[in-house]
C-alpha cells in the first residue's frame, strides 16, 4: 500500500464544524435569547390577562341571566358554581346558565364578591401571583375594569 491510499482524503477531513465553531453559533443563539426572550414572555404575560378579561365578561353575563331568571344574583356562599348547578330553595333558576367556570389563565378560580366593593357584584382574577395588587403577569384583573377590545 502507498501512503496515498492510507490517508484520508482532504476534502473528509475538512468535513465537519470545529468546537470554536459551535461555540460560536451557540454563543449567538444564546444573545438572540437574551433578547428575544423577555419579549415573548411579555407578550404572555398580556395574553394571559387578556383570556382573563374575556373569561370575566363571559362569567358576568352567565351572572345577569341568572339575575334575570332569578331576580337576583347569587350570594357569596352559592358562589359562581350557582351558575352550573341550581342553588337549593331557589325558584325560578333556569340553567345551566355555564357548562363549567373555567379557573383563570394561571390555573387560580376566580373570585366572587356579593356585594362587591367596586359594584353590584365583582368577578375578578389576582393574576399569576394570586396576590392583591401586581405588575406585568401579576396584574388584577377584574370586571369593574374596562372590557377587552378585539
Amino acid at each position: 500500500m502507498t501512503r496515498l491510499s492510507l490517508s484520508l482524503p482532504r476534502r473528509d477531513r475538512e468535513a465537519g464544524f470545529t468546537l470554536l465553531e459551535m461555540l460560536v453559533v451557540i454563543a449567538i443563539i444564546g444573545l438572540l435569547m437574551a433578547i428575544v426572550g423577555p419579549q415573548v414572555l411579555n407578550q404572555l404575560a398580556k395574553a394571559k390577562t387578556h383570556t382573563a378579561k374575556i373569561q370575566i365578561v363571559s362569567t358576568e353575563s352567565a351572572l345577569d341571566e341568572f339575575q334575570a331568571d332569578v331576580g337576583r344574583y347569587p350570594s357569596q356562599t352559592e358562589g359562581l358554581a350557582a351558575l352550573t348547578v341550581a342553588p337549593p330553595s331557589v325558584s325560578g333558576w333556569n340553567g345551566p346558565y355555564s357548562k363549567a367556570i373555567p379557573p383563570d389563565p394561571w390555573g387560580h378560580p376566580y373570585h366572587y364578591l356579593n356585594p362587591g366593593k367596586h359594584g353590584e357584584i365583582d368577578i375578578y382574577s389576582l393574576g399569576a401571583d394570586n396576590a392583591d395588587g401586581g405588575t406585568s403577569a401579576a396584574t388584577d384583573v377584574g370586571n369593574w375594569q374596562s372590557a377587552p377590545s378585539g
